[in-house]
């Protein structure tokens, strides 16, 4: 059984860029009935309940097709929010440096480079969806995704995610999408998303 996970900070933590009120329903609504959903789906396929969500996502195409839309819908939803938590926090922003750095420089031409294309992946993105930096044989990439889309049901590990569901900003920024991915660069947790680069 998949399980929703506790946010690692309070809900107030990402103040003022993100409000307390969007992170209890983002979190104790939108992701709780992800799992819940993903969770009833596969009742009766017990070695899929028993899988990672990055092995159930990566294995999708197996995934009996009677239950396979909803386990793509709320199992994407679960893997891009658990990632989504861990990859912000308060007091964070600034820059990679490091291996992450180089990298993101290397692959972007330069950490402002790679802002401007990965804010425009979320900007371009029609409708609900979200923007990535993902991996692929050590390479970088920017993608965005429709709705609980994840890179991993294409063979890729993404190491930063940004929602950009309206129901991510609405209630601060209501339709100015573009706010709100400024002031979300100001709470990227660049130590864990470089933890992930590390260990893909």
């Amino acid at each position: 059984m998949f399980s929703l996970p506790d946010l690692p900070y309070a809900y107030n933590a990402l103040e003022p860029y993100i409000d307390e009120r969007t992170m209890q329903i983002h979190h104790d609504k939108h992701h709780a009935a992800y799992v819940k959903n993903l969770n009833d789906a596969l009742i009766g396929h017990d070695d899929w309940l028993s899988m990672s969500i990055e092995e159930l996502l990566k294995n999708l195409s197996k995934v009996p097709e009677n239950v396979r839309t909803k386990v793509r819908n709320n199992g994407g939803g679960h893997a891009n929010h658990s990632l989504f938590w861990q990859i912000m926090a308060p007091k964070a922003g600034r820059q990679p440096g490091g291996a992450l750095g180089k990298a993101i420089d290397d692959a972007f031409g330069s950490f402002a480079q790679f802002q401007e294309k990965f804010a425009a992946a979320g900007m371009g993105r029609f409708g609900s969806g979200w923007a990535w930096l993902s991996l692929e044989n050590g390479k970088l990439s920017i993608e965005d995704s429709a709705n609980q889309d994840s890179p991993l049901m294409q063979g890729r590990t993404p190491i930063l995610g940004l929602d950009v569901w309206e129901h991510a900003y609405y209630l601060k920024y209501q339709n100015v999408r573009a706010d709100y991915i400024k002031n979300w660069w100001n709470v990227v947790n660049w130590d864990e998303v470089a933890r992930r680069f590390k260990e893909s």
